[in-house]
C-alpha cells in the first residue's frame, strides 16, 4: 500500500501574489499592529488617501487615520477566498490523499476517508464554527432543502471532504437561517438609513400553491457607496396577507414597512401594477404619506411600468379584431392537424425555410403575435394551399390577407419593444423614445383605411394614452436627465405625435419644461441646507465634520469623515459664488439645459452609462444630480411577472409565513455574493444568469 504523499506549494508562489509596492521610509508613521494587516496591503494614492487592498480578491477599501479597521474585518467575513483567509499564516499547501480501503465483495472500493500528515497544525486548523456558517449561508442563498443535511450522499460527500465536521441537523440549519436574515436585514436597514436620496417601491402579490396571500414589498434605489453610482432592487417584505383584505389593509401594511425600514419620508414613487386595486391603494397611501412631503405634492407618486402598459393597451383593445383573429386561428389549426403534409410539400416546392407554424394560447397576445407572423410567413402557401382546397371555406381571401398583414405590424412594433425590456437594473430614461415611437405609430394607424386595423388602432391609443399618461411625466424627467436628449426628445416627438395640433403639442412641452422647473425648485429648497453643510459647500470651519457625512464605504459598519482637495476646491468655487456681488448667477438647471447635449463617442448608444456620467458631474451640477438618483431609480422599465410567475413552489409552501419571508428576503440579499453564480430556479433547474424583472429566485419544489 502507498503511504499518504503531501504535495507542497508555496502560498502566493502564482501569478496572482500580491507584492506590496516599495514604501518611502518614514519615521513618524505609525506600525501596522493590528493582526488584520496580514490580510491587506496598505498604500498610499496620489491624492494622499491611504487604501487598505485585500491580498485575496483585491477590492480597495478605505484606510486613513480614522476609519479604523472593524470595516477591513467585516470585509474578511464574506470574502470570496474565505478559505484561503482562514489558513492566512500557513505557509504550505498540503494536498491530502484520499485513502481507499480494501476492495468489497462486489469488487467495488469501500468507503473513502481522508488522510494525510500535516506538518502545520495552526496553518490547518478545522473551524467548525466556520463551515456551519458557510453551509447554512449556501442552503440559503441557493435556495437547497434544510433537509439536503439529512442525505445520505451529501453526508458522505461532506465527510470525505473533511471529515472534522459535524453535520448540523434541520433545525439548526432552519435557525441558522433566521439569523442570516436577521444578520442581512440590519445590514440593509443601515445602508437605506444612510443614503441621501429617496427610493422607490414596487408591489406584487403573491399567493402559494396552497392559496396563501403575500405580498412583496421591493425597494429600489441608486447606490452611491465605493464612490459609485449603481441601481440597487431589494426585497424588504415578503408578509403574509390573510385573506379577505381590502386596499385600505394594503396600504396600511405598506406604510407600516415603510416606517420599520424608515423610508417612509424618502419615498419618490410607487409602482402597483401587480397589485389589485392599485388605484385604490395608491391613493390611500399618498393620503397616509402626504405629510412627509412627496414629490410636487403627489403628482408624481403613481407610476406603470413600460410593460405594463404596453400588455394592458393590446390585452384591452384586441377584441375588436376578434373576428379576423378567428378566422386566422380556424385556419393555422386545419393546416396544422388536417392537411400539414400537403403544407409541407407546397413549403418545399416554393423553397421555403421552415419555420413553426403556430396557434395562439388563450389570454398571451405574445403567442397571438406569432400566430399572425407566421401566417403572413406562410402566406403564398397558405394562398397556394387554399387553390387546391377550394371546397373548404377556412382559408382567408384576399382582402382579409390585408388586415391580417397590417394587424400584425401593429403586434411586431409592441413585441419587440417589449423584448427591449429585460435590461438588468435598468433606469427610467431608457425607453422614453420607444413609448413615443408608439405613440406616434398608433396615431397614424388610427388612420388606416382599413375599418379593422382603425378600430383596434383607435382603441388601442385610447388605452395607451390613459395608462400612458400617468407615467409620461416621470419618463420625460428621465429623458430631460440623459445628457444625450435633454428637452430635445421631448421637443421632437411631441411635435411629431401633435403634427395637426400645434397648439397641444406646444402646451404639452410648456407643461413638462415647467413642471420640472417646480420638482428642481422644491429640489434645491428642501436640500439647500444639506447640499451646503455636505456634499459641495465645504467651506466651513466644521469642514471635516460635514464631510463625515457623505463618505461612507458600502463594507464598513460606520461612517467616517474625510476631506479631500478636490472637495476643499468646490467649497472655494462656491466661496467665490456666494461672496462675489453684482453678478448675475445661474443655476445649475439653465446651465445644464443651455449646454449642448452630450454626444458619447462611436460605439452602441444603448451602452451610455448614464449613471456614471451623473456622478463625474455631481459637483458642477449638484441639485440636478440629486434629481437624477431619485428619477432614474424609478422602476418604470422593469417586466412585471404574470400570475402564474407568481407562485410560490411546493418547498416554500409547506413552510410557515415568517420562514417564508426569511428565505425569499434572505437569498434576494444574498444575491449580489461574488460566490453565488448558479441559482436554483422555482422549477429546481439551475439559472446562470441574473434573475429579469421582478423575478424571485426561489428554492426547488421538493418537500422535506
Amino acid at each position: 500500500m502507498l503511504e499518504p504523499t503531501a504535495i507542497e506549494q508555496i502560498a502566493g508562489s502564482g501569478s496572482n501574489m500580491v507584492v506590496p509596492a516599495p514604501a518611502v521610509h518614514n519615521p513618524r508613521a505609525r506600525k501596522l499592529r493590528s493582526a488584520v494587516w496580514q490580510d491587506f496591503t496598505k498604500e498610499r494614492r496620489a491624492d494622499g488617501n491611504c487604501v487598505a487592498i485585500c491580498n485575496h480578491c483585491k477590492k480597495q477599501l478605505t484606510a486613513t487615520s480614522r476609519s479604523g479597521t472593524t470595516h477591513l474585518r467585516n470585509h474578511l467575513a464574506i470574502c470570496t477566498t474565505t478559505s484561503t483567509r482562514r489558513a492566512g499564516k500557513r505557509r504550505k499547501l498540503v494536498v491530502r490523499r484520499i485513502h481507499h480501503n480494501k476492495s468489497s465483495a462486489d469488487g467495488r472500493s469501500g468507503e473513502g476517508h481522508a488522510s494525510g500528515e500535516d506538518n502545520d497544525n495552526e496553518g490547518t486548523h478545522f473551524d467548525q464554527e466556520l463551515s456551519r456558517r458557510d453551509l447554512v449561508h449556501m442552503i440559503v442563498q441557493h435556495g437547497y432543502r434544510f433537509s439536503i443535511v439529512d442525505d445520505v450522499g451529501f453526508q458522505k460527500f461532506v465527510k470525505n471532504l473533511q471529515p472534522q465536521f459535524r453535520m448540523v441537523s434541520y433545525d439548526t440549519v432552519r435557525a441558522d437561517s433566521m439569523e442570516i436574515y436577521e444578520g442581512e436585514k440590519l445590514k440593509l436597514q443601515d445602508v437605506l438609513f444612510k443614503i441621501p436620496c429617496r427610493v422607490s417601491i414596487s408591489v406584487d402579490m403573491w399567493q402559494s400553491n396552497t392559496q396563501m396571500e403575500y405580498m412583496c414589498l421591493t425597494c429600489h434605489y441608486i447606490d452611491h457607496a465605493n464612490d459609485e453610482w449603481k441601481v440597487r432592487k431589494k426585497i424588504l417584505n415578503f408578509v403574509h396577507m390573510e385573506s379577505p383584505f381590502t386596499e385600505y389593509e394594503i396600504a396600511n401594511v405598506i406604510v407600516e414597512k415603510l416606517h420599520g425600514w424608515g423610508i417612509d419620508r424618502k419615498l419618490a414613487a410607487v409602482v402597483l401594477d401587480n397589485c389589485s386595486g392599485g388605484e385604490l391603494v395608491a391613493r390611500e397611501l399618498l393620503r397616509v404619506l402626504q405629510p412627509r412631503r412627496p414629490l410636487l405634492n403627489g403628482d408624481l407618486f403613481q407610476v406603470r411600468s413600460c410593460a405594463h402598459i404596453l400588455n394592458l393597451t393590446v390585452q384591452e383593445s384586441w377584441e375588436q379584431a376578434s373576428e379576423i383573429t378567428d378566422r386566422v386561428r380556424k385556419m393555422i389549426t386545419y393546416v396544422k392537424f388536417e392537411k400539414f403534409q400537403k403544407f409541407q410539400d407546397i413549403s418545399k416546392l416554393l423553397h421555403m425555410d421552415q419555420k413553426l407554424l403556430v396557434v395562439d394560447s388563450p389570454d398571451n397576445w405574445s403567442s397571438l403575435y406569432l400566430m399572425f407572423e407566421s401566417a403572413c410567413y406562410y402566406h403564398d402557401v397558405l394562398v397556394r394551399l387554399a387553390e387546391q382546397e377550394g371546397h373548404y371555406d377556412v382559408f382567408l381571401a384576399a382582402a382579409d390577407w390585408a388586415d391580417v398583414k397590417a394587424l400584425t405590424e401593429i403586434l411586431d412594433v409592441v413585441y419587440h419593444a417589449m423584448e427591449k425590456f429585460p435590461v438588468e437594473n435598468p433606469t427610467a430614461n431608457l425607453y422614453f423614445n420607444e413609448m413615443c415611437e408608439i405613440h406616434v405609430l398608433l396615431r397614424t394607424w388610427h388612420n388606416s383605411p382599413s375599418p379593422v386595423v382603425a378600430k383596434v388602432a383607435g382603441q388601442m391609443l385610447s388605452k395607451f394614452e390613459g395608462y400612458w399618461d400617468l407615467t409620461r411625466p416621470i419618463m420625460a424627467f428621465a429623458s430631460i436627465l440623459d445628457p444625450r436628449y435633454k428637452m430635445k426628445s421631448i421637443e421632437y416627438f411631441f411635435r411629431l405625435i401633435y403634427a395637426d395640433e400645434q397648439f397641444t403639442a406646444k402646451s404639452t412641452i410648456d407643461v413638462i419644461q415647467n413642471t420640472f422647473h417646480n420638482l428642481y425648485n422644491d429640489y434645491k429648497h428642501q436640500s439647500s441646507d444639506s447640499w451646503k453643510n455636505s456634499s459641495v459647500l465645504c467651506y466651513s470651519r466644521n469642514s471635516s465634520s460635514c464631510m463625515g457625512s457623505m463618505y461612507s464605504n458600502g463594507d464598513d459598519s460606520k461612517t467616517f469623515s474625510r476631506i479631500t482637495l478636490s472637495d476643499a476646491r468646490r467649497g472655494l468655487d462656491q466661496y467665490i459664488q456666494e461672496t462675489s456681488s453684482g453678478q448675475s448667477l445661474k443655476s445649475d438647471l439653465e446651465m445644464y439645459l443651455e449646454e449642448a447635449v452630450y454626444r458619447p463617442k462611436e460605439g452602441n448608444q444603448d451602452n451610455f452609462d448614464i449613471l456614471g456620467w451623473w456622478k463625474t458631474f455631481a459637483a458642477k451640477y449638484p441639485v440636478l444630480s440629486q434629481m437624477a438618483r431619485d428619477i432614474l431609480a424609478i422602476p418604470v422599465s422593469t417586466i412585471p411577472l404574470d400570475n402564474d410567475a407568481r407562485t410560490l413552489n411546493e418547498y416554500l409552501s409547506t413552510m410557515d409565513p415568517l420562514t417564508v419571508q426569511g428565505l425569499v428576503c434572505a437569498q434576494d440579499w444574498l444575491r449580489e455574493d461574488p460566490e453565488g453564480i448558479r441559482i436554483a430556479g422555482s422549477g429546481g433547474q439551475a439559472n446562470d444568469g441574473a434573475p429579469h424583472g421582478d423575478e424571485l429566485i426561489v428554492v426547488p419544489s421538493q418537500n422535506r
